[in-house]
């Protein structure tokens, strides 16, 4: 992708959104709320929660240890009412449908390298306070941003989430009553020689009552949600929109399908456009890295990019559990660096405290801050609470690339 992207005259990407009742997403804000809810009064227990939707039942599993007690099913039913899913027509209902709880200690042999990391068992401490706590797990976790959008994220994710915004609006604030919570949006985007210069495909999929027609669903979808998302310098006569292409969505949520944490991962990152190291976000409190150095490594490449070391930039940090350092860092700029990738890596060991202790310290990640990440992306966001999302490195890092 490194070449074709920086150097073809037309290249085309794509990338996915779903609303917030979409049974995967559901799940995802099922999972966050319990984590809230725990660490809202116990900052250092440790959650691994999932859930599972399907036709009128919830379960919730999963590994927690925690000092408070929360009411796990009071919690789903709450989320799943402000969703939207009050009414049994809509396929699920948050007063009637059963809920299930299945949950246990996290494991000891887990616990031994999280309290404790392999540094600190082998009197390898520079900073006790932060080498004391290792990793959660191992595996690789990306970072990226360009300088494309305002939000420092691809055009293609970044619109998606914006119609799936604009979905759930126009249904909560009565504009759009017949919508219903379940949907979908998918965006291509034409680039060239790294840079986009229009939409071409747009594809809006939303549920609805069963008593409006099609073509009325079309014009509302045109008018009321693409219209008002899309810039019109990227819309065109040959833009192509699919609304609703089987005809009708009127079942959907957990009755059409099987909703589970943490499988909308790419809707959760960065489109497709950068890689995923495969572990979700939603549900895991911050000594999992799989979420905090997931947020921290965007934390790195936004900076980075807004200092303009590089337009475009994806990071990788890697784990081995029990420790505290990365095992490696690795740099892609696409060609489009400013620096070498050499000078970025050296730039990231200089500025940037990796280890998980440090991480949580550095972000604030001990806090109740995390269902508001598990609809719409961890990304790219302005309406939350997202410390990752901060620019407050950029004149030290352009300083110290010599950009300044």
């Amino acid at each position: 992708m490194t070449t074709t992207f920086a150097s073809s005259p037309k290249f085309f990407f794509t990338s996915e959104s779903v609303t917030e009742g979409h049974p995967d997403k559901m799940c995802d804000q099922i999972s966050d709320a319990v984590l809230d809810s725990i660490i809202k009064n116990d900052p250092n227990a440790r959650v691994a929660c999932e859930s599972f939707a399907t036709t009128g039942m919830v379960v919730v599993m999963g590994e927690i240890t925690t000092k408070t007690y929360v009411d796990i099913p009071s919690i789903v039913r709450d989320t799943v009412r402000e969703i939207g899913y009050t009414r049994a027509k809509y396929g699920f209902d948050a007063d009637t449908c059963g809920v299930m709880v299945s949950i246990k200690e996290q494991s000891p042999d887990i616990a031994l390298g999280v309290d404790k990391a392999w540094e600190a068992k082998h009197g390898e401490i520079g900073d006790a306070q932060i080498e004391a706590i290792g990793a959660g797990d191992q595996g690789m976790m990306f970072g990226f941003a360009c300088n494309e959008t305002e939000s420092y994220m691809p055009l293609s994710i970044d619109l998606a989430h914006k119609l799936c915004r604009r979905l759930a609006n126009v249904r909560k604030d009565g504009t759009l009553p017949y919508l219903r919570p379940d949907g979908k949006s998918q965006v291509t985007v034409e680039y060239a020689y790294g840079k986009p210069v229009r939409v071409d495909t747009i594809v809006v999929s939303t549920q609805h009552s069963p008593d409006v027609n099609h073509e009325k669903i079309e014009m509302d979808m045109y008018d009321r949600v693409i219209r008002y998302c899309v810039p019109n310098g990227y819309l065109d006569k040959n833009t192509k929109i699919y609304v609703n292409p089987t005809g009708r969505f009127v079942v959907g949520g957990p009755a059409g399908d099987t909703g589970l944490t943490g499988r909308k991962i790419i809707v959760d990152t960065y489109g497709g456009v950068a890689r995923h190291g495969g572990g979700c976000f939603s549900g895991k409190d911050p000594t999992k890295v799989d979420r905090s150095a997931s947020y921290m490594m965007r934390y790195v490449a936004k900076n980075l990019v807004a200092a303009g070391v590089a337009e475009r930039l994806e990071i990788q940090v890697s784990y081995a559990i029990g420790v505290a350092r990365p095992v490696s860092i690795a740099v892609e700029s696409y060609g489009m660096g400013k620096v070498s990738d050499e000078c970025i890596v050296q730039l990231v060991h200089d500025h940037f405290d990796l280890r998980p202790a440090a991480i949580i310290r550095d972000l604030d990640l001990r806090r109740p801050i995390y269902k508001a990440t598990a609809a719409y992306g961890h990304f790219g966001r302005t309406d939350i609470d997202a410390p990752w999302e901060r620019l407050d490195k950029v004149e030290t890092l352009r300083k110290a690339a010599g950009l300044a």
